[in-house]
């Protein structure tokens, strides 16, 4: 699929977040809205959708992966109207097995990388071909439980799992260097053993670029750390730390939804 088709796809992708989260009241944004670049090439380019498996340790970016799997044929789209709904499987983090493509229950950060790691071991067990994809934001890596799964993948050589950190720079209290220093990542996910790479959040090319490396690199995990930008898309939410976790206004989202209608 080509870069225009691509770029389409991403912002239906956040036109469909910005109305579920309005519907809802409640919910992440920003993070969300900066990962639909690479969720959008993931699912349309990116992995094989019958065996390769995406675990979201970040449960609070569901609504880019609720908003993707809809738009990949998962499910119907009419479901994202329900999301945070009583009874809804759209929950505010996903649940295991709720609907088609979700791979597992997430909420308390730093436990979908120890989960991604033991399907990645199995398979390897079972000796599967199939992928693990494991989306990560910067601020979990402030979870201890963290490094140990990456010292497990590490020792296991699972050159089938593939983390993704989203470097967004900013998490529920604020800007991820003032809360809790993560720098050197690159430095240190070497030191743990990993393949590392890094990428425009933004660019097809980039993203595409090292997904497929990914797939060529053996005998250690791969992680790539995704540049992006909060909120990317709508001026008044980009780099803002406060849609971290809110989400906008009836009035809000239209007005994100036509700014983003009038983007190319």
């Amino acid at each position: 699929m080509g870069e225009g088709e691509l770029r389409k796809i991403a912002k239906e992708i956040r036109i469909d977040i910005l109305g579920m989260l309005s519907e809802a009241g409640s919910g992440h944004t920003a993070g969300p809205l900066g990962a639909a670049d690479f969720f959008s090439l993931l699912y349309f380019g990116g992995i094989k959708k019958d065996t390769d498996k995406v675990v979201l340790s970040a449960g609070h970016y569901a609504p880019v992966l609720y908003a993707t799997l809809a738009a990949a044929g998962f499910f119907e789209k009419e479901k994202l109207k329900t999301l945070r709904k009583l009874g809804s499987p759209l929950q505010g983090h996903p649940v295991y097995q709720s609907l088609p493509g979700i791979e597992n229950s997430s909420g308390s950060l730093g436990q979908g990388i120890s989960m991604a790691v033991g399907m990645a071991m199995a398979n390897k067990l079972d000796e599967k071909k199939s992928m693990i994809y494991c989306f990560m934001g910067d601020g979990e890596q402030n979870e201890g439980q963290v490094w140990e799964a990456y010292m497990s993948a590490a020792k296991f050589k699972l050159d089938n799992l593939t983390v993704i950190i989203d470097r967004n720079h900013i998490q529920i209290d604020g800007h991820t260097e003032e809360i809790m220093p993560i720098e050197p990542l690159r430095g240190k996910l070497l030191e743990f053993g990993f393949y590392v790479m890094e990428c425009d959040g933004h660019n097809f090319i980039e993203m595409k670029d090292v997904l497929e490396k990914a797939k060529v690199i053996f005998e250690k995990p791969k992680a790539i750390i995704l540049h992006t930008m909060p909120g990317k898309g709508v001026s008044f939410m980009e780099n803002e730390p406060n849609w971290h976790g809110k989400a906008p206004s009836l009035m809000e989202s239209q007005r994100a939804i036509i700014e983003l209608n009038s983007k190319s």
